[in-house]
């Protein structure tokens, strides 16, 4: 599934990355998967952000492009 979010042109939500959008993956257990990936080395952008539609975490890939993880809570969207 594609879905696309438009942010204004001066925000800096996907710094550190030079681009101005990146991926956003759905995953199961975030915590899970971050701590998993930081013991691969890679690196882990802030910490993670709950809302009342799931829980967000943040990795830069190889190329230092930001990757959002999404965790979402399906009851917010029924």
């Amino acid at each position: 599934m594609t879905q696309w979010s438009p942010f204004a042109t001066d925000t800096d939500y996907f710094e550190p990355s030079q681009k101005q959008f990146m991926q956003n993956l759905r995953v199961h257990n975030l915590d899970n998967v971050l701590q998993k990936l930081k013991e691969e080395g890679i690196t882990i952008v802030g910490e993670p952000q709950a809302y009342d539609y799931g829980k967000f975490g943040w990795i830069l890939d190889p190329e230092g492009n930001k990757i959002e993880l999404w965790e979402p809570i399906d009851k917010a969207f029924i």
